[in-house]
C-alpha cells in the first residue's frame, strides 16, 4: 500500500541543515565496540541521500537507559567509529546533543559533512518529550527527517515534538517498515502463516488478536509454547510457563477455532535439566518430563512446521523457537529460517530476537523484509498508530 507521509525524497535538501533521527540503540561488546551494526547499516541509504543532495546530515539516537544524565558507557562514540567505517567517509562526534557545543559544530559544518550526536537520553528532556527540549533539537536544522523505525512507538522528543517544529518527512527505512508491515494487515497473499515464539504470551496477544482474522495457520514455538501446552493440560515439566497468560491462551486458541486457523504446537520437545552450554539434552515426544525444561522444538515439529511454511504466501516470524542464543538450542530457529529462505513466500521478519536469530543462521539477505525494530513491529501489527509516524507531515 502507498506511504502517506512526505519522504525525504520529497524534501529540499540540497544547502540545508538536517536533523535526522536514526535508530543506533545498538549492543556494544565488552571492548566497548559496537557487536551488532544492523541498525546502523539500515540507516545509510537515507544518510547517504541526504550528503549527496548535498546537506549537512545531523544524526541523533539514543542508546540504552542512561536515566537522563550522561553515562560513559552509554556514550555514542563507538557507534561514530563504525558508523564512519560503514560510510567511508569522516563523521564528527559531538559531545553533546543541543546547546553551545552542538550549535557551534552544526554552523561550522558545510553541505556533504556528517555530525553524530551524542546520547539524547543524556537529558531528561527526551523521554519527557519536553518542548523546550525539542525546540533545542530543532535549532539545530533546517529540516527532520525520522528514520528511527525502533524508536516509532515512543511519543519522545526527538520522535515526536520536534516533527511538529521543523518541515517534516521519513527516511528510506521507517517508510519501508510501516509499507511492509502495514501490508500485513491490508492484503498478505494468502494463505497467511503468523509463527510466534520467544519467552512471553502476554507481549504477543494484542498482535495475535488482531492478526487472527487474517490469518491461516499460527505456529507457535518458544517458551510461550509452554503456556499453549499448559493451556491444553499438556505437563511442560520445568518449562517456563507464563502462569497469568494461560486464559489468554486458551482464549486465543478459542479463537483460532473460530475464524478456522490450524494452531500448530511443538508435538516434540528438545529437553535439558537446566540452560547452559553442554549440557547433557535429551529429544522428547509428547510431554516434557518433570525435572526437565523444554530448551527447543523437536526435530519432528521443525519439520512439521517447515511443512506449514512451505505451503504460505506470506510468512511474519517473530520470536524464536529456542533458546537460540545458547548453541546447540537455536537448531529449531535454524531450521524455521532455512524454511523461510527457502520458501516462495513473502516472509517477514519481527525485530529484536528474530532478526538475530536469522542474521546468526546467515539467511537474513533472503528474507523479504526484516524489520529492525522489534516493538514497533508489534505495536503497529496490532493495529496502534505509532506517535512517530502520526507526527511526519502528511503527502
Amino acid at each position: 500500500m502507498p506511504f502517506d507521509r512526505r519522504t525525504v525524497d520529497d524534501l529540499p535538501l540540497a544547502g540545508k541543515r538536517v536533523l535526522v533521527r536514526v535508530d543506533y540503540n545498538v549492543p556494544l561488546a565488552p571492548d566497548g565496540t559496537v557487536a551488532d551494526d544492523r541498525r546502523i547499516a539500515a540507516s545509510l541509504q537515507t544518510v547517504r541521500k541526504v550528503l549527496a543532495a548535498p546537506a549537512v546530515a545531523v544524526l541523533c539516537s539514543h542508546l540504552g537507559r542512561p536515566k537522563g544524565k550522561p553515562d560513559r558507557s552509554a556514550s555514542l562514540a563507538p557507534v561514530q567509529r563504525r558508523l564512519e567505517a560503514l560510510l567511508g567517509r569522516p563523521v564528527t562526534f559531538v559531545p553533546d546533543c543541543v546547546g553551545p557545543a552542538a550549535e557551534s559544530a552544526v554552523a561550522a559544518a558545510k553541505p556533504g559533512e556528517c555530525l553524530l550526536l551524542e546520547n539524547l537520553r543524556f537529558h531528561p528532556g527526551e523521554e519527557g518529550n519536553d518542548p523546550a527540549f525539542a525546540a533545542a533539537l530543532a535549532r539545530l536544522a533546517d529540516l527532520y527527517v525520522d528514520d528511527a523505525f525502533g524508536a516509532a512507538h515512543r511519543a519522545h522528543a526527538s520522535v515526536e515534538a520536534v516533527a511538529r517544529l521543523l518541515p517534516s518527512a521519513a527516511g528510506c527505512l521507517l517508510a519501508r517498515e510501516v509499507q511492509v508491515l502495514t501490508g500485513l494487515l491490508e492484503k498478505p497473499r494468502a494463505p497467511f502463516v503468523v509463527v510466534a515464539g520467544g519467552a512471553k504470551v502476554s507481549d504477543k496477544v494484542p498482535v495475535l488478536r488482531n492478526l487472527l482474522p487474517r490469518m491461516r495457520s499460527l505456529v507457535v514455538g518458544g517458551g510461550m509454547a509452554y503456556t499453549f501446552l499448559r493451556a491444553q493440560g499438556v505437563p511442560v515439566g520445568g518449562s517456563r510457563v507464563e502462569e497469568k497468560a494461560i486464559q489468554a491462551a486458551r482464549d486465543i486458541l478459542r479463537d483460532a477455532d473460530v475464524h478456522d486457523v490450524s494452531v500448530h504446537l511443538p508435538s516434540d520437545h528438545v529437553c535439558a535439566e537446566r540452560i547452559a552450554p553442554g549440557v547433557e539434552t535429551r529429544v522428547v515426544a509428547g510431554s516434557v518430563p518433570e525435572g526437565w525444561i523444554g530448551v527447543d522444538i523437536g526435530p519432528a515439529t521443525a519439520e512439521e512446521f517447515a511443512g506449514v511454511i512451505a505451503k504460505a504466501g506470506t510468512v511474519l516470524w517473530n520470536g524464536p523457537m529456542g533458546v537460540f542464543e545458547t548453541p546447540p538450542f537455536d537448531a529449531g530457529s535454524r531450521a524455521l529460517a532455512l524454511a523461510m529462505a527457502s520458501s516462495g513466500a513473502v516472509t517477514v521478519v519481527g525485530g529484536g530476537d528474530s532478526a538475530a536469530a536469522v542474521e546468526a543462521a546467515g539467511f537474513a539477505d533472503r528474507m523479504t523484509h526484516v524489520s529492525t525494530g522489534g516493538g514497533a513491529a508489534l505495536e503497529l501489527l496490532e493495529g496502534r498508530v505509532l506517535p512517530g509516524v502520526a507526527a511526519l507531515a502528511m503527502r
